[in-house]
């Protein structure tokens, strides 16, 4: 980082939430025990406390707010309305002390005035029904029976895939694969057909900006890779998180500890049909056939579930040689506890809870090596160009007419949010195709993402990589990542500011990088009750090959269909899909349902 990192940027880490916890115990509830028995119907483990973060408001803070949630399963959705604001900044903990409280959209300086307040009767007592243990709107266990089971998928001959400690071959594709126990899933030394296309790609960072009138609510800004994406990557379970017959893969890492922790089955491969063409027609003009190929393509996954939210990670390998990177949002929405104009930052969820506004912001990296180290950056586009018609000079033609333009530079590859970015962006090689085109790899987002946080604000450098929907950079040794551990619990001074990445060097003919960020809004709402779904809370990236190829790789692919209306098409020498009633007659052996995701926690 080119210096000392202050000790209080440091991640807080398990010990110095049990200690916190333990400082609320001892300490700061018995000060309010009225309040605590009466309202709370507090016994020592019935509420949970959920953090905040970033922790103060300039560099040096350590002070946290805590939210108190029933302790029963989906606490997240139990808010009982007390928020307690604790600096913890002291390395000696008999200096910890409250700062302020909150309760029912009230500040009070402490417990006791809290609890003084309460005995006199001067406070609005929202007394909150206490909630069985299995938290009942919030449980996850399904209201209907088991019925006729869902469609599984197998392979009939076996995986097509091969993985070899972290390397995977599958068709033309090769990679190796990795888990940072801060920013999670990676991949490197990425090859299609034998040649380089990426020598990393990653995920840098998950962002969530919340609002709310409560004091936690309000001044959330989770920057999920300090609390770690792969320190929490979680052990998936057969044919849910990932298909029955996947190949799992244990994963380790080192945070909190003086020993490396195995995460049991935590990362997943498998071949996928879509279950739609990759490409297909059907002619039925001059001639009559029928040519496609299925949309069958591999799976690398992690699931990681940081406090209430669990993202789906996947990278997506496709026949033609298109790469997915891809992100779906699950678990629990956060909540507030409803009060006064609480419906300005969210809807109501249940009797006193408001699920909050707030935002999603992912971020890639993608060292994109196309056909040699050294690339540039073009731009293609379209307009619309007036033109007389040759074989009618009096009238006039409306055209689409190719643009195209080459980057020099990063500012000029810097693409804020809400600026129009070339339709068409990609990585252009020194080589060109048989028909004379730069060979390239295309960048296409797929994003809704809104503003992540006013410019102004003095926390926004640390997360100035959300500022931009693309910026390509040089490749430097000294910038490997968009973000740090460190910007979390010090956004005001971060350790990391991306935005000094673009500095306006030339990035023509250099190695390079592209920065991605795609995001979307949640303005959680009943459906949510009681998990987040995955359909439409989905954003990521695609690399498509553009011109890099001299025709679509894919028609070389063994899986490919062609019959005429002149052939037997119900032969298997001619038609690959007529062999099924044979090649896929036979069931495969379904191994024992395992799970070890309970064990040493």
């Amino acid at each position: 980082y080119g210096g000392k990192v202050p000790y209080h940027r440091r991640p807080t880490l398990a010990v110095e939430y049990k200690q916190i916890g333990g400082f609320l115990k001892s300490q700061v509830f018995p000060s309010a025990p009225a309040f605590m028995q009466q309202v709370m119907e507090y016994n020592g483990a019935n509420l949970a406390a959920v953090t905040a973060a970033p922790r103060g408001f300039q560099s040096g803070d350590r002070v946290t707010w805590f939210v108190l949630f029933q302790n029963v399963s989906g606490f997240f959705l139990h808010p009982v309305g007390l928020e307690v604001l604790v600096d913890h900044s002291s390395l000696d903990m008999s200096e910890w002390a409250v700062s302020r409280v909150f309760y029912n959209g009230q500040y009070y300086r402490d417990m006791v005035q809290l609890e003084t307040a309460y005995v006199q009767g001067r406070i609005s007592v929202e007394k909150v029904r206490k909630a069985p243990q299995d938290g009942d709107f919030s449980s996850m266990k399904p209201r209907a029976p088991a019925a006729a089971p869902f469609p599984l998928q197998f392979e009939p001959q076996g995986p097509r895939y091969r993985v070899r400690n972290n390397q995977v071959l599958f068709q033309g594709w090769s990679f190796a694969f990795g888990m940072s126990v801060s920013r999670g899933l990676r991949l490197f030394d990425i090859r299609h057909k034998g040649e380089r296309v990426a020598y990393e790609i990653s995920v840098q960072e998950a962002l969530s900006v919340y609002g709310s009138n409560c004091p936690a609510g309000m001044s959330t800004r989770y920057m999920d890779g300090s609390f770690g994406l792969g320190r929490y990557t979680s052990p998936l379970v057969p044919g849910v998180d990932c298909p029955y017959l996947a190949t799992f893969v244990d994963t380790l890492s080192l945070s909190d500890s003086l020993r490396p922790k195995k995460r049991k089955a935590s990362l997943c491969i498998f071949e996928q049909n879509l279950g739609s063409p990759l490409r297909r027609h059907y002619s039925n003009l001059q001639s009559l056939y029928y040519g496609g190929l299925v949309n069958s393509a591999l799976v690398l996954r992690s699931i990681a579930t940081v406090g209430n939210y669990d993202y789906v990670w996947d990278f997506i390998f496709y026949q033609n040689g298109a790469l997915e990177g891809k992100v779906q949002a699950t678990g629990y929405p956060s909540s507030s506890f409803l009060h006064g104009d609480g419906l300005r930052y969210g809807n109501r969820l249940w009797e006193h809870t408001l699920g909050t506004i707030h935002t999603h912001f992912v971020n890639y990296k993608v060292d994109l090596d196309v056909a040699g180290v050294k690339n540039s950056l073009m731009a293609h586009d379209m307009v619309f160009e007036m033109a007389q018609a040759p074989w009618s000079p009096e009238q006039q033609i409306e055209r689409p007419r190719l643009t195209r333009r080459v980057l020099d530079t990063e500012d000029q590859a810097a693409f804020l949010l809400h600026s129009k970015m070339p339709r068409y962006i990609y990585f252009a090689a020194n080589s060109k195709n048989k028909w004379g085109h730069q060979r390239g790899y295309r960048i296409q987002i797929t994003s809704s993402a809104g503003d992540h946080i006013p410019e102004a604000s003095s926390m926004e450098r640390a997360i100035s990589w959300a500022r931009y929907q693309l910026a390509v950079t040089r490749r430097k040794e000294e910038e490997p990542t968009s973000t740090s551990i460190y910007n979390q619990n010090d956004p005001w001074t971060p350790t990391v500011a991306f935005a000094d990445f673009i500095n306006n060097e030339t990035i023509t003919n250099q190695d390079l990088v592209a920065w991605i960020t795609a995001g979307f809004l949640h303005i959680p709402h009943s459906e949510d009750i009681p998990n987040t779904v995955t359909v439409g809370n989905s954003v990521g990236f695609l690399l498509r090959p553009y011109n890099y190829y001299d025709l679509d790789p894919s028609i070389y692919s063994q899986d490919g269909v062609f019959f005429t209306s002149e052939q037997d098409f119900t032969a298997c020498e001619i038609n690959p899909l007529a062999c099924l009633p044979k090649t896929a007659s036979c069931l495969p052996n379904f191994p024992p349902f395992t799970f070890d995701g309970f064990r040493n926690m």
